[in-house]
């Protein structure tokens, strides 16, 4: 991992719901903090720093990709807090909100749903001639999210109750079999004398 030390200029992005300090460095490249694109998919900052060092991101973005932290020292003039931030490209951050999602993390994958639509969206608006603002993007985006995540929720639920009711199926059926009766085997079945 390759650390480098920059000066950049910060702005507030707007991720539907979500607010994010940005930072655009000198040679025109974007970053954001590692801590909050944890923080976007409910996670700490340790868990985005362990990501840096697993093998899912080379498997995602390569593996001869080296992924490069960037010590962020914003502008004096744009000083809140600590004076460094650790920074990842916007390839990083997704490879991680990515990973996330694959592992289950309902957040990171309403997240990803949503902005992969919102990416498709934008290329189709293009194609025909709509115009959409950011903030009409932001509201769409942050509907999409809540709903991604209420049918996550739901389904969740649905996955939990079927969970319930295999777990119940299986403990009945050891019962059965400790206590030497096929719980398969059809009553009246030819295996019975008479």
């Amino acid at each position: 991992m390759t650390e480098e030390s920059v000066r950049a200029v910060r702005a507030t992005v707007q991720i539907g719901s979500l607010t994010v300090d940005g930072f655009m460095l000198p040679d025109g490249g974007y970053r954001m903090s590692q801590t909050q694109a944890a923080e976007c998919v409910d996670l700490s900052e340790r868990n985005a720093r362990e990501f840096l060092q697993s093998k899912a991101l080379k498997s995602l973005l390569g593996e001869g990709y080296t992924p490069a932290t960037s010590e962020i020292e914003p502008d004096a003039g744009q000083l809140r807090g600590g004076s460094r931030i650790r920074a990842w490209s916007l390839e990083v951050a997704s490879a991680y909100w990515l990973w996330q999602a694959a592992r289950g993390n309902k957040k990171a994958l309403s997240l990803v749903m949503a902005l992969l639509t919102e990416t498709l969206e934008r290329r189709f608006d293009s194609a025909f001639g709509i115009t959409r603002t950011e903030e009409e993007r932001n509201e769409l985006l942050s509907q999409r999210v809540q709903q991604l995540q209420r049918d996550l929720e739901i389904l969740g639920n649905a996955y939990a109750a079927e969970d319930e009711i295999r777990s119940e199926r299986d403990y009945y059926e050891r019962l059965l079999r400790e206590n030497g009766i096929d719980p398969w085997r059809v009553p009246g079945g030819g295996d019975e004398s008479g």
